[in-house]
């Protein structure tokens, strides 16, 4: 038999703080699990089941927060936020700020967003522990079913130098989301020297596709027929240490 993946996207309700995403993911599966499947699952779910709402009306913009706004040109509440959500903030320009997330990522405005939320005075933060948020719904539903399965937990960002956003994973359990592969033979039986495969923001790219990233309303994907053997780590292994990216 060929190597095959499906992917499927079922019907999900909204999310309202305080729902359990992990019965909700298992109430809304299309078919019964199986070990191995991988269910990915939008951060903005998880963002919202966990409460992960900031009200503007009650943030106070610092003196560093004002003169970053007047730079960006965005809301000083928005950028105080950014400035909470940060360990360090690398580039600003009209429309955006570039940060170090606090929990390693780098990405445009600390990830907080807008759409989708129901009203103006609200924007979204990330999860505070996305592979914790991941390990907590795997380890439901192997308690549940007896399936071990992996979660990945998705998000979309802009590339320094490619246009488009593209899925990645800010957190994961139950996944090899990077394999080494240095010093293993390619087809002529060279060793490889620095092949490193993040495989959980290629799974997580994939099933965006299916997600999407705008109206679509599909949270949740799940993956069958991906096969490795290799140990499962979780999505803060993806990050580059800042002693070997020589882009900061």
């Amino acid at each position: 038999m060929l190597p095959t993946i499906t992917m499927t996207a079922p019907d999900f309700p909204l999310v309202e703080p305080g729902n359990d995403v992990a019965r909700m993911v298992l109430d809304n599966m299309p078919f019964a699990f199986e070990d191995g499947d991988i269910v990915a699952l939008a951060q903005k779910i998880i963002s919202k089941s966990e409460g992960r709402y900031a009200a503007l009306s009650t943030i106070t913009p610092s003196k560093r927060a004002n003169e970053l706004a007047e730079t960006a040109q965005k809301d000083p509440r928005v950028v105080e936020l950014i400035l909470r959500e940060s360990s360090e903030i690398l580039r600003v320009r009209p429309g955006v700020i570039i940060s170090v997330h606090r929990r390693g990522w780098i990405m445009a405005n600390a990830g907080i967003d807008a759409s989708n939320v129901d009203d103006d005075d609200h924007v979204l933060l990330l999860p505070e522990d996305p592979d914790a948020s991941a390990e907590k719904i795997r380890t439901f539903v192997l308690n549940e079913t007896g399936r071990e399965i992996g979660v990945l937990i998705t998000d979309s960002w802009g590339r320094p130098w490619r246009m488009g956003s593209v899925g990645f994973a800010i957190g994961a359990a139950g996944i090899p989301t990077l394999v080494d592969l240095r010093g293993k033979p390619d087809l002529r039986g060279r060793f490889l020297q620095h092949t490193d495969v993040g495989t959980g923001d290629e799974l997580a790219s994939a099933t965006s596709l299916l997600m999407g990233q705008a109206n679509e309303g599909r949270p949740m994907v799940v993956v069958r027929g991906f096969h490795s053997s290799e140990p499962a780590r979780n999505a803060g292994d993806l990050i580059r240490p800042a002693e070997i990216d020589l882009f900061r």
